[in-house]
């Protein structure tokens, strides 16, 4: 009996030491909205929303530098959208493949439908050498949804872009691998709320073993330590929808698992990304305390079929 006592303990003492986080991040981590990828020669970067998109590398991923803005001369293509010259850029998601930097962003203001997806790419991640590939998607007044808040999945041969910020809630478009843009007209729902307002945004749809997991962020954001957001997941079988939680309910029912919320002197965790590196799937996001508004880096556990969050780093 002590034996079988122990030995769960013993088990989650060894998953504990398994997932444990390289350090405390340090430098200059003051973000929101970010997304991190890797280089080729290994360099680190964070992606953020800013005037430009801000940009920060760190070679080690703990080790954090501001490097400058990724249109440090402005996106006037943009300015159509947040409705003032050269404003603040939303929710990068970065994706590297080979030698090359895939970049969706978002342009709007904060209660707008009036919203679009850009894309861009660059060899080198760094401030000034990206090219506009153009917009992607866009919606109005009046829309069914929202186009901000972009997350690319490579699915084998498929690109998926999932989006959308409250109305009717979480959306995926398929891409064209050759051109980074809509490959059809099709529009797939793949969550939504009633409650908090219909508040679900910042959308991730990222694979691990047989099935896609759906993260999302809840409730509300960018109010200092009055925040409330969490990170919140669901699962399926395929990438285009029939997403649940772990009880069961349905996504599109306001389903959500929580990953991880407000603890200790973290608050309103969210704006997640998730990046696979050399030891597992690593979830990024911004959290609150007094200072302000900073980068969070956990370790992500899939072993018992849903995401299990370790240690702010």
């Amino acid at each position: 009996m002590l034996l079988l006592s122990i030995a769960p303990l013993l088990a989650f003492a060894t998953l504990c030491r398994a997932v444990v986080g390289p350090g405390k991040v340090t430098g200059n981590t003051a973000v929101h909205d970010p997304t991190m990828c890797k280089s080729a020669d290994g360099t680190y970067f964070v992606f953020s929303t800013g005037v430009g998109i801000e940009i920060r590398t760190s070679p080690d991923r703990t080790a954090w530098t501001l490097r400058g803005s990724m249109w440090p001369n402005g996106a006037s293509w943009t300015d159509k959208y947040t409705g003032t010259s050269n404003g603040v850029l939303w929710a990068p998601d970065c994706t590297v493949i080979g030698n090359t930097f895939y970049l969706y962003y978002a342009a709007s203001s904060f209660g707008s439908q009036n919203s679009a997806i850009f894309f861009a790419k660059s060899t080198t991640g760094l401030p000034g050498s990206f090219t506009n590939e153009g917009l992607v998607t866009s919606t109005a007044s009046g829309a069914t949804y929202n186009a901000i808040d972009p997350n690319l999945l490579i699915d084998g041969s498929n690109w998926i872009l999932s989006l959308g910020s409250f109305w009717t809630g979480i959306k995926s478009v398929p891409l064209s691998s050759s051109t980074g843009k809509p490959s059809s007209s099709s529009v797939t729902s793949l969550a939504t709320r009633t409650a908090n307002g219909g508040a679900i945004e910042a959308s991730v749809v990222y694979k691990s073993g047989s099935f896609y997991y759906l993260f999302t962020s809840w409730d509300k954001c960018c109010q200092g330590t009055s925040s409330t957001y969490n990170i919140r997941v669901g699962r399926s079988s395929s990438a285009n929808g029939g997403f649940v939680d772990q009880a069961g309910v349905s996504l599109l029912n306001g389903g959500g698992t929580l990953v991880l919320g407000s603890h200790d002197s973290i608050i309103g965790p969210g704006g997640q990304d998730i990046m696979t590196d050399n030891d597992g799937p690593i979830l990024v996001y911004h959290y609150y305390t007094s200072s302000g508004s900073f980068l969070g880096i956990n370790r992500l556990d899939f072993s018992s079929g849903w995401p299990v969050s370790f240690g702010l780093i």
